[in-house]
């Protein structure tokens, strides 16, 4: 009995426990599901989505990623080109620019060309017969003396110069000519010729180049030889000599006109070469040799005053390489005899040099604007200021020659080109009777018209340049100052070039652009009583001594110049950064 009981009561303990057991369990799994749903509630501080918010994405990134969805979006895309206008609109005017520079840069190489030609031409028309009136002024000075009174000339004549500067210049380059064309006599064109044709092709392209670089080095120091012979023969008598005398500086030039002919001599005799090579590879090398110019310039950093530089140098050289062509046409024509036929089997040939020297020119002009952010606009400006130099070798002031003014500023000097054109027409055609006089008195008279025609126009047209520019004013200014080194030197012939108080200055430019340059009157300044106490005892005050010590550091430290018009120095080196 009493067993049975402990047995039952066993049993209720027993559900008691499993009873306490499941609720336990249940109440467990309800507290794991609350913090399960609690810790899906909170966000994760790693960059971890919800787990089921993960799971939704998942399923809709895998519904998303098609290849026509893709597709769908690349051809839907689109963007806005007026949020970046300003980079848009430069690259824009960019292309302008390249469009317009062929349109400006032939315009300015069409005016220096004329500009080269005039120049050219004045050295066969005008240049003797200024040469001729100046002899006569020479020889018959002796009799005008005795009769000062009755001969107008003397009367005018200033002080006691014999010539005046203009004319000594003259003669001297007419005996500069002279001489040059009968030394160059002794050079044989034809020997010349076979030389050069019996080479390999590859030598007479190192040739050529080489033959290049020495013209623009002859071209850069010539001038400088000439412009030192001008100035010793004309230079006052009455200053202390600080030169090695008129002759050496005349033999000087000379030998530079004969070797800077003979130069252009081997240049186009190169050239003629190459035209009568059979399969013209020759010819094609130097062609090929203008685009390697391309890759020499344009990849520079240019200023306004390089590229003005650079395209004074293109003139010059294009000019030149004219010049060539006439030079080996008439050689052609002359060994077949003056055949017409021949003349168009080269006018090919000539064509082709002609463009590729274009093509050059403009896609170099075209990039080095691209590049450094220079508008088209500026060759109008160069234009105006080769305008310039015209308009002011016409004024009253003058102080130097239109021709050398050209030459200093393209680096063009007519004398060695001219005597070698000469040279070839005098060896290539022959004058004999009357008729053939006759000839050459009619074609003399056509170069003097094309001459003054050519003048007349190049005037009118820089006038029109000069006032478009707005450089009126510049006209009736002194020249240019003298650099720091030359300071003292100039500074003494002030004394014998300054204006007399009294009188006006002229305004106006078609008032003075064609009358002849006057010689101002030598006054000498007052000389006041010293004595040489007054030299020992005055001293500077501080403040001149300030402003002494001012103007020598702004002698030393002072800026380049960046006025067109001061760019006087030679082209022909257009890539210098200054």
């Amino acid at each position: 009995m009493a067993d049975s009981v402990a047995a039952g009561l066993g049993d209720e303990n027993d559900t008691e426990n499993e009873d306490k057991e499941r609720e336990k369990h249940l109440v467990g799994g309800v507290n794991k599901t609350k913090k399960h749903i609690g810790a899906s509630d909170v966000t994760e501080t790693l960059g971890f989505y919800e787990r089921n918010a993960k799971s939704k994405e998942r399923k809709s990134t895998v519904s998303d990623l098609s290849l026509v969805r893709f597709i769908s979006a690349e051809l839907t895309r689109g963007y806005f080109l007026e949020h970046n206008e300003a980079k848009y609109t430069e690259r824009r005017e960019r292309v302008y620019t390249c469009l317009r520079i062929p349109k400006e840069l032939e315009k300015l190489m069409i005016f220096g060309f004329f500009l080269c030609l005039d120049v050219f031409l004045y050295v066969f028309t005008l240049l003797p017969l200024r040469v001729l009136l100046a002899l006569i002024r020479l020889l018959t000075l002796p009799c005008c003396g005795l009769r000062a009174s009755i001969c107008p000339y003397c009367e005018k004549s200033s002080g006691s110069r014999i010539l005046q500067p203009a004319q000594v210049c003259d003669v001297l380059k007419g005996f500069i000519m002279i001489l040059c064309y009968f030394m160059m006599h002794y050079v044989d064109y034809a020997m010349m010729y076979h030389l050069i044709r019996g080479q390999s092709v590859i030598k007479l392209y190192i040739i050529y180049n080489m033959l290049e670089v020495a013209d623009r080095l002859f071209s850069s120091f010539g001038q400088d030889i000439l412009d030192a012979l001008y100035w010793t023969a004309t230079e006052p008598k009455e200053r202390k000599r600080a030169h090695i005398g008129v002759i050496p500086h005349f033999f000087m030039a000379v030998l530079y006109v004969f070797l800077h002919a003979i130069l252009i001599m081997v240049q186009a005799t190169t050239l003629n070469v190459a035209f009568n090579s059979h399969n013209k590879s020759l010819l094609t090398i130097m062609m090929s040799n203008n685009f390697v110019e391309i890759k020499g310039s344009v990849f520079k950093k240019f200023e306004k005053n390089n590229l003005f530089q650079m395209s004074n140098s293109d003139i010059k050289e294009r000019f030149t390489n004219y010049t060539l062509l006439l030079i080996v046409c008439l050689r052609n024509m002359e060994q077949f005899s003056w055949n017409p036929d021949h003349l168009w089997v080269l006018f090919p040939d000539v064509c082709m040099v002609i463009a590729s020297e274009i093509a050059v020119d403009v896609v170099k002009h075209a990039f080095i604007t691209k590049f450094n952010d220079i508008t088209a606009d500026v060759y109008s400006e160069y234009r105006a200021s080769l305008a310039f130099d015209l308009v002011s070798s016409r004024q009253k002031n003058a102080y130097t020659d239109y021709s050398d003014s050209v030459s200093r500023r393209m680096g063009f000097i007519p004398l060695p080109l001219a005597l070698l054109l000469i040279r070839v027409v005098t060896s290539s055609v022959k004058i004999q009777g009357s008729l053939s006089i006759v000839c050459v008195v009619l074609f003399y008279l056509g170069m003097i018209t094309l001459k003054v025609l050519n003048s007349i126009v190049l005037l009118g047209k820089s006038c029109m340049y000069v006032k478009e520019a707005n450089m009126e004013e510049k006209l009736f200014q002194n020249p240019p100052s003298a650099t720091p080194s030359r300071a003292s030197s100039r500074a003494h012939r002030t004394k014998h070039t300054q204006e007399p108080p009294g009188e006006p200055m002229e305004e106006g430019v078609a008032s003075s652009v064609t009358t002849q340059p006057t010689h101002k009157i030598e006054r000498p300044a007052p000389q006041l009583p010293t004595s040489e106490s007054d030299q020992f005892l005055t001293t500077p005050d501080e403040s001149e001594e300030k402003s002494l010590n001012q103007d020598e550091s702004e002698l030393a430290h002072r800026a380049p110049k960046k006025d067109l018009l001061e760019i006087d120095r030679f082209t022909i080196c257009g890539n210098r950064i200054d």
